[in-house]
């Protein structure tokens, strides 16, 4: 079931509530593209661990109205109107790839009411003072986050005709990735409900335009906001170390930074495997710190 949220300023946000209704809430954060619908652990273990999770639509993909201009800052917003929607005081929040900036957003600018964060490949800010941004990186994303900010024109263009493609075959952002995934990340990828779960995502994320793809990477191009720093929250940082879409660097810069942050690094392990961990990673999130 999918419930509509109206934020301060009138937009719409398109929402999901699954697992145990009576569990600890925990938000999910889509990556880049993604949506509400992106893959998840089954209602049934989420039950089974005592979860409700909360995914919603960032602006601009599937069901959210447009937020032009948006920064990874607007993310925190969004939350706490979801949250104050569903009358929660107190959540975790998870973010996997593009949507792990806007999980530190609400870390940052929500700390009396985010309990735990956590990050699974995640991106750090593109001016990181002392961290080789694209070292490592696939040469799409570098193609989408180099550059001057305000010379989007070129990735604008292919971002429109990728989602274009999408529209008219699901299928196909899967089968151009594909081209520069790890070994490790194809075998994750070849598992039938993985992969219909990433189609059904993209395909929900693209279906009406390509602005929410457009504003992430816009956002990412861009200052955050906030300063990572400024998180004092505990943090989990996971991380594949043969990513090549968000380098495990990121998470190294980012877990060196943020005060109460604990970084994981699977050595034989790349970007798509962040999909296997989430249970172990809802686990914690909404543990106990005086059980632990």
């Amino acid at each position: 079931m999918v419930d509509v949220v109206e934020t301060a300023d009138g937009r719409r946000l398109s929402v999901e509530v699954t697992g145990d209704p009576n569990g600890s809430p925990v938000f999910l954060l889509h990556g880049t593209p993604g949506s509400r619908v992106g893959p998840r652990p089954r209602s049934q273990l989420l039950h089974r661990l005592g979860v409700r999770l909360i995914s919603f639509d960032r602006p601009g993909y599937g069901g959210s109205d447009r937020l032009p201009g948006r920064r990874v800052a607007d993310a925190a917003a969004d939350v706490a109107a979801i949250a104050d929607a569903f009358g929660l005081d107190q959540f975790a929040v998870v973010g996997r790839s593009g949507g792990g900036p806007h999980a530190l957003a609400c870390a940052a600018f929500l700390p009396e009411r985010v309990s735990r964060a956590a990050v699974l490949v995640g991106l750090a800010p593109r001016e990181a003072d002392g961290l080789d941004w694209f070292d490592g990186m696939a040469d799409s994303n570098v193609d989408a986050y180099a550059g001057p900010a305000g010379r989007l024109d070129r990735v604008i263009a292919r971002l429109t005709a990728t989602a274009d493609s999408v529209r008219g075959d699901p299928a196909s952002l899967i089968t151009m990735l594909q081209a520069e995934m790890t070994d490790d990340d194809r075998r994750v990828v070849s598992d039938a409900g993985i992969r219909l779960g990433l189609i059904r995502a993209y395909a929900e994320a693209l279906r009406e335009s390509p602005y929410g793809w457009i504003d992430d990477v816009s956002a990412f191009r861009t200052e955050w906001g906030f300063d990572p720093a400024a998180v004092s929250v505990p943090v989990l940082l996971w991380h594949g170390e043969r990513d090549i879409f968000s380098p495990v660097g990121h998470s190294r810069w980012l877990g060196a930074r943020i005060p109460d942050a604990m970084v994981v690094v699977k050595s034989d392990a790349a970007h798509f495997d962040a999909l296997s961990v989430l249970p172990d990673v809802l686990q914690w999130l909404i543990a106990d710190p005086a059980e632990e």
